[in-house]
């Protein structure tokens, strides 16, 4: 995939990135054969504009005993929007919010600690959100595949 302003190194050292955040730049420097100094530099230029935002820990919630991941799919009235998008966007239960093309305009992530605690996010929160026209929850069984950051 070509992306303007990232030349061939760039996507070396973000490739490297996205597979192990850990590497350090002496690491990194040797697999794409430049110094650890240039690769540092590189680095936080790709930092600076944005094109690395962040360095994570992703926990799995299907790893977790009890742990409850959810999606779903909600159509807000066009004023409502907003507001639902605000709601969702601040509640520590979500951990994603997308806004989507077609029928239900938000796309939301949320995991709870227990089946308890979803019903109770979906029944204090969900369905008390303002304008909504619909909404779907789907409960994820299994991770078959789940890609990290853009592949280059």
């Amino acid at each position: 995939m070509f992306l303007e302003g990232l030349d061939e190194l760039d996507r070396k050292i973000v490739t490297l990135l996205i597979e192990n955040a850990r590497l350090s730049y002496s690491d990194i420097g040797q697999k794409v054969g430049v110094s650890r100094v240039a690769v540092k530099a590189r680095i936080q230029a790709l930092e600076q504009r944005g094109v690395i935002e962040e360095y994570t820990t992703i926990v799995n919630p299907q790893k977790i005993s009890g742990a409850v991941s959810c999606y779903f799919e909600i159509e807000t009235r066009p004023e409502a929007f907003a507001q639902v998008a605000a709601i969702l966007r601040d509640n520590d239960t979500v951990t994603q919010v997308y806004r989507v093309t077609g029928r239900s305009k938000l796309h939301v992530h949320a995991v709870a600690a227990s089946g308890e605690e979803m019903e109770a996010f979906i029944s204090q929160v969900v369905d008390r959100l303002p304008g909504v026209v619909s909404c779907t929850c789907n409960s994820i069984l299994s991770r078959i595949k789940d890609v990290k950051g853009l592949r280059l």
